[in-house]
């Protein structure tokens, strides 16, 4: 009998296996692909993550609320700077969206393999966070929760229809409480390592005719974190669907949900909703 824990995990990577066989983009709901935005170009993203909590005897639902951009500097090199706003960190029943952070991240394409219907793309990338929000919880990640530099390593291989990435990276909190004196005790983590395993499939069409035609994406993707200076674990399972509408607009729903661990989190489900617009060579030189 399998165990619980492993049931979940071993059916994910039973669909990984399962979609060598189909014939996925890499625009990933979840987590970001090796390749970056086409040089000279721009694009706009405004996202919405909802999460259930439960205060006082009261149920009730928080958000946070993000809008980013991601320039094409070169066939090399992106930059996306971020803000975010939400409500995530408010006492209840206190639910006015306030302004919780700003960050900038940056991605270097190491390595590039081109072939007919396939690429391998190696990259690093760099991101440090702004943030309002107090230390509370065990969880340390990169969306706004805390004050952090973030960095790391991501490979993709893309096979005709199909996308498979992998993520790894290093988390530091550098949040001011983070040096002051607590007689020698430590209350949160402030380092983790990070990690995502995110697959996709082009679903629709089936057939290309004109770049008019909308995408349907499927995605699933795992995601996880260990925390280094203090033991804790937990992994998520991340499904998500996707359309891309004329080439240049993308409308993004996933839901991500705990399969195991045992950290101390805000919560351990919630619901994605985004919407991005790309602009093509919108980045003009100066003519010498």
């Amino acid at each position: 009998m399998i165990p619980y824990k492993l049931r979940l995990p071993l059916i994910f990577g039973f669909l990984v296996l399962f979609c060598f066989s189909l014939t996925a983009q890499e625009l990933y709901v979840y987590s970001e692909p090796a390749s970056n935005v086409p040089a000279k170009s721009l694009s706009f993203k405004y996202a919405g993550k909802w999460m259930g909590e439960s205060a006082l005897g009261h149920k009730h639902t928080t958000s946070r609320q993000m809008a980013e951009s991601s320039i094409g500097l070169g066939k090399f090199l992106m930059l996306r700077p971020a803000i975010s706003f939400g409500n995530m960190y408010n006492t209840y029943p206190d639910q006015k969206l306030r302004f919780e952070s700003a960050s900038i991240y940056a991605k270097l394409r190491l390595l590039s393999v081109d072939d007919v219907h396939r690429h391998f793309r190696a990259a690093a990338f760099v991101k440090g966070i702004i943030s309002k929000n107090d230390l509370q919880y065990e969880e340390i990640t990169g969306d706004g929760d805390q004050t952090a530099i973030q960095g790391g390593l991501i490979l993709t291989q893309l096979l005709h229809k199909l996308a498979i990435s992998g993520t790894g990276s290093l988390v530091e909190v550098m949040h001011p409480d983070r040096w002051k004196d607590f007689g020698g005790q430590t209350f949160y983590g402030y380092r983790s390592f990070n990690y995502s395993l995110s697959t996709g499939y082009l679903l629709l069409p089936r057939k290309y005719t004109s770049y008019e035609q909308t995408n349907f994406n499927i995605y699933l993707e795992l995601i996880g974190s260990r925390g280094l200076d203090r033991d804790y674990s937990f992994m998520d399972l991340a499904p998500a669907i996707q359309l891309i509408v004329n080439s240049n607009a993308k409308i993004n729903a996933g839901y991500r949900f705990q399969i195991s661990g045992g950290a101390y989190r805000m919560g351990t489900s919630s619901l994605s909703i985004s919407y991005e617009r790309s602009f093509l060579n919108v980045i003009k030189r100066k003519k010498k």
